[in-house]
């Protein structure tokens, strides 16, 4: 098993048109290098341009999903010229948050442990969120004088609502998967020895749907928050426009008028 922090440690398996990313770095509670981050983009940006892959799960080894960014390789404070820390979150962390948000195929996070720091706004950015039982989401970053970075505030009052978001960010509590269910951040949480099952079933249904028109959905939503109805209006307009051109709309409708169960190709 891998013992470095370089992008071996990310684990990369097609299943079918199920894509698999795993961070496999559990000595490390899977903090991500540099390396690791990047590789993590790439196999997104992959996964989003290839026809074949219809649905993602992201996931971890070990009692942990992703502490957070390993940081030991950073300078020290003394070093830093004005400017570095910014452009090392908008090329580094904020990427990663964006190649997950941006990717054109459902992302699944399986969070077998914890999720801390960067790592939990990596879970919180996925599509839909499974939960071992021993899961826990931890805004740690006040605990070490930091502001959150990693789109944390951008992500939480959108999936909370701005109070709650600040329960969190202030006080950096660790939240259990049960709570985290409880408030809307985890769609289900399962049992330690089924989470990889769950996952999987879930990337399967996704997998045999409309890709482009879950992608365009994805959009969709993700933007709903950021503008007007009116903009929210014109792009659902827009986007059904253009997913109407698509083998699988055409696929579905002729599949309601001739009653029988659709057949999506993803195309």
């Amino acid at each position: 098993m891998p013992v470095t922090g370089d992008a071996t440690s990310v684990r990369h398996e097609v299943l079918g048109p199920v894509v698999r990313i795993t961070l496999d770095r559990p000595e490390a509670l899977n903090a991500l290098t540099p390396a690791q981050r990047e590789r993590v983009i790439e196999l997104l940006g992959d996964a989003s341009a290839d026809p074949a892959a219809r649905a993602v799960v992201l996931t971890g080894t070990g009692r942990g999903f992703c502490a957070g960014a390993d940081l030991r390789g950073a300078p020290a404070s003394g070093e830093r010229v004005a400017g570095d820390v910014a452009r090392t979150l908008r090329l580094g962390a904020q990427r990663l948050v964006a190649a997950v948000l941006d990717c054109e195929k459902p992302v699944i996070a399986a969070v077998n442990g914890t999720a801390a720091g960067l790592g939990a706004h990596l879970a919180l950015a996925c599509d839909l969120v499974l939960a071992a039982e021993s899961a826990r989401f931890i805004e740690v970053f006040v605990r070490r004088g930091l502001v959150p970075d990693g789109g944390g505030a951008y992500l939480l009052p959108r999936l909370l609502g701005p109070r709650r978001a600040k329960e969190l960010m202030f006080f950096g509590d660790a939240l259990s998967a049960a709570d985290a269910e409880r408030l809307g951040l985890v769609n289900r949480v399962v049992a330690e020895g089924e989470l990889e099952k769950a996952a999987l079933e879930w990337a399967g249904r996704l997998a045999t749907g409309p890709t482009r028109a879950l992608a365009l959905t994805k959009q969709l939503v993700n933007a709903s928050l950021d503008g007007d109805r009116a903009a929210a209006f014109a792009a659902e307009a827009a986007a059904q426009e253009i997913n109407m051109t698509t083998a699988d709309a055409r696929e579905g409708v002729a599949s309601f008028v001739e009653r029988r169960s659709p057949e999506f190709r993803g195309r």
